[in-house]
């Protein structure tokens, strides 16, 4: 209610802080009960709102085609927007991020039966994060030939998915083909999409993209040499090598295109992913540059490598930041904030109370800028991410590259020139919880335990409305036979640790705290603890075991738990857009 919805910019922050908010929770309760405001996307908003609906059902494979049926085209048929129809083969894509087998074929041929630019859109992008590192031969032709036809909006998608289909295989081919056509197309989206695109192919490729990045980083074209930095990014990210840290800031300080000196900041933190300790120190001095691209560029180094830990001196040097004299950079730092503050809670970390009061003010500010209010509503969405159930992860829990997260990450940085790339981000987002398994891949009831009071890694409580009236509390007088009985009481409480069922919540830090029971059933194979899905040792295999059985995940769970009696299933709606 804070942000005018008539304003594109906001329509399209709640939007992505919504997604972010309710990603993989299939709650879709916000955009049920504010129909009105969501009537009122139009254009690329309404595209925004259309693939919002694949964030928010992040992984439900099975059911995809059933959820976005009201929005997908329609063979014949003229019914929908072509906004939402673009948006919907997009959230296509993102339910079936990385295992997209099943909807490859539907992409292909929604591609193939259109001749409309934004539908074609919506398909690249679909097809190159359905088909991710697939390698893909027939889909990269189909994507190549929607380049040829040189239409800027289209072919800006397909130059992107190109790279998102080849990646990591270090195609030359491909690479040749693509950079070629960068050079002689005039279209600025399409050169930008390739210059996107070409890194991907190159990821993790490390010396072997040298040469690239040489030929890519002394072009005459700045978004050619933006490609080039981003090669360099994801040639060499999470290995921390030297020679890629003095090139990036070597670029830093010397181009002469702000994009370019903001991107080789930027990259630091990709290339740093294994050393986060070490990117405030070496991006202090860019955090104080005069250059404002640079300063944005500082954020978000902080907020990509030190993603999820609570790093504070990587909050230090944002604080300042978050009342710089540049809107934009306001804007970094907000975000970049939220991405270090994501499952932190009050009593792990000082600084998240601040943190929240201060997106609340800027968000309720009416005279704020408005790139500084998207940066702060977009950081409410990364706070408070899947629910407060996920985290953002750029490594597997054995400390291995997680590629689509880290890709997502880096087409997400691109929102600075194309808003509905924002949603890319909830690729990088990771459950956090201990799942445990049986030999048969079943989840057996077991409890386990945290040694740690339940409140240390609690939700954070739910806003209140505000109230109209504020009564004033008379301080009580509290006895001393009080004060040590409730120390007691709290003493006993963290002794007693907090008992926890199978596929319970537990973030990162709250790991060393967890403890299995000796006398339990089921004991992990594994003795170290790194969370997410475990294999478990059934000590009485002879017993009937008792299973959580698992069930279709609907968004009125919450209000399920609440009530008794289960509520009627809500009625079918569709987006209200007008035609």
């Amino acid at each position: 209610n804070a942000l005018e919805s008539r304003n594109s910019i906001y329509h399209s922050a709640v939007t992505f802080a919504n997604a972010f908010m309710q990603a993989g929770t299939t709650s879709d309760e916000f955009l049920r009960q504010n129909l009105d405001w969501l009537s009122r996307a139009t254009n690329w908003s309404k595209f925004s709102a259309t693939a919002a609906l694949g964030v928010i059902h992040k992984g439900q494979l099975a059911q995809s085609m059933n959820l976005l049926a009201p929005y997908l085209p329609q063979e014949g048929v003229s019914g929908n927007s072509s906004y939402s129809e673009g948006g919907s083969l997009y959230a296509l894509g993102l339910i079936n991020a990385n295992h997209g087998a099943e909807v490859l074929n539907y992409l292909k041929s929604a591609l193939k039966d259109t001749s409309d630019d934004v539908i074609q859109h919506g398909a690249c992008l679909g097809l190159g994060v359905a088909g991710m590192a697939t390698a893909n031969g027939p889909i990269y032709e189909d994507l190549k030939n929607v380049l040829f036809g040189d239409n800027a909006v289209a072919g800006e998608a397909a130059g992107l998915s190109m790279g998102l289909i080849m990646l990591g295989t270090g195609n030359m081919e491909a690479v040749e083909e693509m950079l070629q056509y960068a050079h002689e197309t005039q279209h600025e989206k399409i050169i930008r999409g390739l210059a996107i695109g070409i890194p991907f192919i190159m990821y993790g490729k490390e010396e072997k993209a040298d040469t690239l990045i040489q030929e890519l980083l002394e072009d005459k074209d700045p978004v050619l040499r933006y490609g080039g930095i981003y090669t360099i990014a994801m040639a060499y990210s999470g290995t921390g090598n030297n020679k890629a840290i003095r090139r990036l800031l070597h670029v830093a300080v010397s181009d002469v295109n702000d994009d370019v000196r903001r991107a080789a900041v930027t990259a630091l933190g990709f290339v740093l992913l294994r050393n986060p300790k070490q990117v405030p120190r070496i991006v202090q001095l860019l955090a104080e540059s005069y250059n404002p691209h640079v300063r944005y560029g500082a954020t978000l180094a902080l907020g990509i490598s030190c993603a999820g830990t609570g790093d504070l001196d990587a909050l230090e040097l944002l604080e300042p930041m978050t009342k710089d004299p540049v809107d934009f950079v306001r804007q970094g730092a907000f975000m970049s904030q939220a991405m270090i503050l994501i499952q932190q809670t009050e009593n792990t970390n000082p600084k998240v109370a601040g943190v929240r009061k201060l997106y609340e003010k800027i968000i309720g500010d009416k005279h704020e800028d408005p790139m500084a209010k998207f940066g702060a509503v977009l950081a409410q969405g990364i706070i408070d991410a899947g629910g407060r159930n996920v985290t953002i992860s750029l490594f597997s829990r054995t400390g291995h590259a997680n590629m689509p997260a880290i890709v997502g990450m880096a087409v997400f940085t691109q929102f600075w020139y194309w808003y509905p790339l924002t949603h890319m981000l909830s690729l990088a987002f990771t459950p956090t919880a201990i799942i445990g398994l049986n030999k048969n891949l079943e989840t057996p009831r077991f409890e386990f335990v945290s040694n740690a009071k339940a409140s240390l890694f609690a939700y954070p409580p739910a806003l209140k409305p505000p109230s109209a009236t504020v009564v004033e509390k008379v301080a009580t007088a509290v006895l001393s036979t009080t004060a040590k009985a409730k120390a007691r009481a709290k003493k006993i409480e963290k002794e007693k640790g907090d008992q926890m069922d199978n596929m319970a919540r537990v973030v990162p830090a709250q790991l060393k705290h967890i403890q299995f029971k000796t006398e339990s059933r089921y004991s992990p194979v594994k003795q170290e603890n790194v969370g997410g899905i475990i294999m478990l040792m059934d000590k009485k295999p002879e017993e009937e075991e008792d299973l959580i059985q698992p069930r279709v995940p609907s968004g009125d769970a919450t209000t399920r738990a609440a009530a008794e009696e289960e509520a009627a299933p809500f009625e079918p709606f569709e987006y209200p857009f007008d035609d």
